[in-house]
């Protein structure tokens, strides 16, 4: 398991959601008061006759978000808050890698563009071999998240850990990888936010499927920013001081099982139906709702119903 993860992680580093490059003949930015946000998506430049372009920022993102993840767990058990041992820790990273990328890749595929796009869901029947195709673009956060809560459940059935409090660790971790995912969007000029004047509007270049810059967008909202200081940030920063501030699981006074994996839930909804006001829809509509707005209304049913479910199974037991 530890040398698929390595390799998964040696993969990241070199695909990106999208071939991106620029070239020589590529449109002169426009000039302005308004800040041209156009950066290179690759940090290192591999030969030209080399299969792999070289390694880019967002494949970085997903390694940094890992690392962190594997960092605090360490960091948790060596606290006494978490009852794993180095190899248990190794096993649940690995799942919940795979659970992030698979699920994120299913998800895209399934609620954007099955489910948005003709022209996509014609594409993918007819080449269904697109859902391998990761540097083409597409990993949904809502599909990564039903990935992770599906490697939490497996890794449940393996260990002494129960759903519930692998669902509160699992809160803990995600949010640092959001941030730098969303930090990469912006670096990648991708999911900007839409059309405005404000002071701090930026201008993104316009990209072609083959990554060549076919133009540049008016003013929008740097919205990839608003998403990193608000899904990842303030997440992490909630989720940290919610997980530190109480005694360890299992002891007088912990927050009942559950319970954060449902709070962070409602508040990654909230903030990401807040961001949608800003953010250029990247599929058609339902109901007249962003695709991120409507499926974020069931992460805070969910939420709410799996924080009513802890504490009535708290309170039960403290009167059994």
């Amino acid at each position: 398991m530890r040398r698929l993860l390595i390799r998964v992680i040696t993969l990241l580093a070199m695909l990106a959601p999208m071939s991106l490059s620029a070239t020589t003949d590529a449109p002169t930015p426009p000039s302005g008061p308004y800040y041209v946000a156009q950066f290179d998506p690759i940090l290192i430049h591999f030969p030209a006759s080399w299969p792999l372009p070289g390694i880019r920022w967002y494949g970085l993102a997903y390694v940094g978000g890992f690392l962190i993840a594997s960092g605090l767990m360490w960091l948790y058990a060596k606290r006494g808050r978490l009852p794993l041992n180095a190899d248990e820790r190794s096993m649940l990273l690995s799942v919940l890698v795979l659970g992030v990328l698979v699920g994120g890749r299913i998800g895209h595929l399934v609620l954007y563009d099955l489910l948005g796009d003709p022209e996509r869901r014609a594409e993918f029947i007819a080449h269904p071999w697109l859902i391998f195709e990761v540097w083409k673009g597409g990993m949904a956060s809502h599909g990564g998240m039903i990935g992770v809560a599906l490697a939490a459940w497996w890794f449940s059935h393996h260990s002494k850990m129960s759903f519930a409090r692998l669902g509160d660790l699992a809160a803990t971790l995600a949010p640092p990888g959001l941030l730098l995912g969303r930090l990469a969007n912006f670096v990648n000029g991708e999911l900007y936010g839409k059309a405005t004047t404000v002071r701090w509007a930026m201008i993104f270049p316009e990209r072609l499927a083959d990554g060549t810059i076919a133009g540049y967008t008016g003013p929008v909202h740097p919205s990839q920013l608003y998403e990193a200081a608000t899904e990842g940030l303030f997440l992490m920063l909630y989720t940290q001081w919610r997980w530190w501030s109480r005694p360890p699981p299992g002891q007088p006074g912990a927050l009942p099982a559950g319970q954060l994996g449902g709070e962070f839930l409602i508040g990654y909804a909230g903030v990401r139906i807040f961001c949608e006001l800003f953010r250029e829809p990247d599929a058609s509509l339902l109901f007249g709702l962003s695709r991120g707005t409507f499926y974020s209304l069931f992460m805070i049913l969910l939420g709410a119903a799996i924080i009513g479910w802890s504490i009535r199974r708290n309170l039960a037991r403290k009167n059994s």
